[in-house]
């Protein structure tokens, strides 16, 4: 990889690399993007007013939320649901912080708006860039993904009533998640907690209010502990003792 004088990569170099990392992540969202988009159409709120969420909440599974949720629950309860749903957002920008001290004014206003799951998997890994690459990797992955979802959406506002059931889009949200999960998996008690979550929520997916996805999320975490648990036991019982002093 070429770099430039002051310590940078070309600015090709890093946009293809983007570009290739968040395809693969914005394919699965693209059926959710429908999902949303037919949610709005079976939404009590008006439709203008939910297609809004798209461009100015840019949060699927808070959006998908508020959409539903709307009409059926009260003010405060959605307001609730939603602050829950990102609560996740609050990690993901206390892990970003230390990248993003380096990097300018306009930067530290506009990025944290494009911070979704996909675009934190994959800048978490790129925190090792000089902060004009990170800088363009991120907003490069971010916009793309920004840009599929406001396409996708309205797209499925339309063509979302006259797709068939037995396509089974709301498999896609934990699919994808499922997927985002899997690139930040290091160690076996991670994985353990994303098979166990990523089951769990496909069994539970027909729960309301879509309480499958958080119902995996709490067994992924249990089977994540109980796996780091039973691999520290192991390991200290395989570690070896000191040597003991004959006796005098």
């Amino acid at each position: 990889m070429t770099e430039t004088p002051h310590g940078t990569t070309g600015r090709g170099i890093v946009d293809r690399q983007a570009l290739t990392d968040i395809i693969p992540l914005a394919i699965p969202a693209i059926p959710f993007g429908f999902i949303v988009g037919l949610a709005v159409t079976e939404s009590a709120m008006p439709q203008w007013v939910a297609w809004l969420t798209a461009p100015l909440i840019f949060a699927g599974a808070a959006q998908l939320a508020m959409i539903t949720l709307a009409g059926a629950a009260s003010l405060w309860a959605v307001i609730t649901a939603v602050l829950v749903i990102n609560i996740r957002h609050v990690m993901y920008s206390a892990a970003l912080a230390p990248t993003f001290r380096k990097q300018p004014r306009w930067m530290r206003r506009v990025g944290p708006f494009l911070l979704v799951d996909q675009t934190f998997a994959l800048a978490s890994l790129q925190t090792h860039r000089a902060p004009a690459d990170f800088r363009r990797y991120y907003l490069t992955v971010a916009v793309t993904l920004y840009a599929v979802w406001n396409v996708v959406v309205p797209l499925g506002m339309l063509v979302g009533p006259v797709v068939p059931e037995s396509w089974r889009l709301d498999l896609a949200p934990p699919i994808m998640f499922a997927g985002l999960t899997l690139l930040a998996i290091k160690k076996i008690p991670a994985a353990v907690a994303a098979m166990v979550g990523g089951f769990v929520s496909l069994a539970t997916i027909d729960l309301r209010d879509r309480l499958g996805i958080a119902v995996g999320a709490i067994a992924g975490v249990i089977a994540g502990a109980i796996a780091e648990q039973i691999i520290e036991r192991r390991a200290c019982t395989a570690r070896p003792r000191p040597p003991q002093e004959p006796l005098r």
